[in-house]
């Protein structure tokens, strides 16, 4: 199940990260995971949103340059070796990953890991042949 992403570059400055979500909010668009990485000069923010198409637009038009990239989502338990299991499984597939991030759900039992790879559908193969519980955006929001 691929789920979507949005990228937004960012100038490294006072306010930008703050003008963003403010601006989102303002439209009633909900993130549910967030990510940035940054240099001396920019970042990128990544975000799983609510309503992706809105929020591009809705970033667009504040002069920012936004992109949508596909990624998924699984679910691991949220307890010592969870992650190691899953990242063995994409390790023994040779999925390379390029990013990935994570948050935990509701019932604290649970985590969810978003993970950018070279290979979407691959890794998504695999890891439903493993059992593996994959997500899809509305389960993401649910969670």
């Amino acid at each position: 199940m691929k789920v979507k992403q949005i990228s937004v570059f960012l100038e490294n400055k006072s306010g930008r990260l703050a003008g963003i979500t403010k601006a989102l909010g303002k439209h009633n668009i909900n993130i549910r995971a967030l990510s940035i990485a940054d240099t001396t000069d920019f970042g990128i923010l990544r975000l799983i949103v609510g309503d992706p198409q809105e929020a591009i637009k809705i970033l667009k038009s504040e002069g920012l340059t936004v992109s949508e990239t596909e990624v998924i989502a699984v679910e691991i338990p949220d307890k010592p070796g969870g992650l190691a299991e899953v990242l063995q499984f994409l390790d023994t597939g040779k999925i390379n990953i390029e990013y990935m991030y994570a948050f935990v759900g509701k019932s604290h039992e649970k985590a969810v890991v978003v993970f950018r790879v070279e290979d979407v559908d691959g890794a998504i193969d695999l890891l439903q042949q493993r059992g593996v519980v994959l997500l899809n955006a509305d389960q993401i929001f649910s969670f």
